[in-house]
């Protein structure tokens, strides 16, 4: 049997209700410039971005929990190639766990020379102290935040 290959080429755009949890978040991101996540019902857990159910007991979370802005970085990569509708290369982007969540949240990384990529891994390495930064002016969505490496007290 001959194995065949074929490029297919997509491009579709989604315009779609975010729903109650998602549109507070974002508002809240606009507004507050700040991170919110939602407690689970049952566990505790705070889950950033938020759900309106808990992913394991799946009842409804309960209340808002701001979180951050400091976390730790829990995962990271560091792009050199363009990709269609991301940003011109390069630039990092990864995940972080901020203070008071239980789940991470994706985000770009700022502020660190990545000319370097061994200097840069080591500058975002797992474990890392960060700090969320926000635009001056929010539209509220996901670019309206970024995550810049924390400085230490001098």
């Amino acid at each position: 049997m001959e194995l065949l290959g074929r490029q297919e080429v997509w491009s579709i755009t989604y315009d779609h209700a975010l729903g109650e949890t998602a549109s507070s978040f974002y508002t809240r991101i606009r507004d507050e410039a700040a991170i919110y996540g939602r407690r689970s019902a049952g566990n505790g857990r705070v889950m950033v971005p938020p759900r309106s159910f808990s992913d394991e007991t799946l009842l409804p979370t309960e209340d808002w929990v701001k979180v951050g802005p400091g976390g730790k970085i829990e995962a990271f990569t560091m792009v050199y190639e363009s990709f269609k509708n991301l940003p011109p290369p390069p630039y990092a982007f990864g995940y972080v766990l901020l203070d008071g969540a239980d789940t991470a949240l994706g985000g770009f990384f700022k502020g660190v020379d990545l000319s370097d990529p061994a200097a840069a891994a080591e500058k975002l390495k797992i474990g890392t102290r960060i700090m969320t930064k926000f635009a001056a002016e929010r539209k509220g969505e996901m670019l309206d935040f970024w995550f810049e490496v924390d400085s230490p007290a001098r």
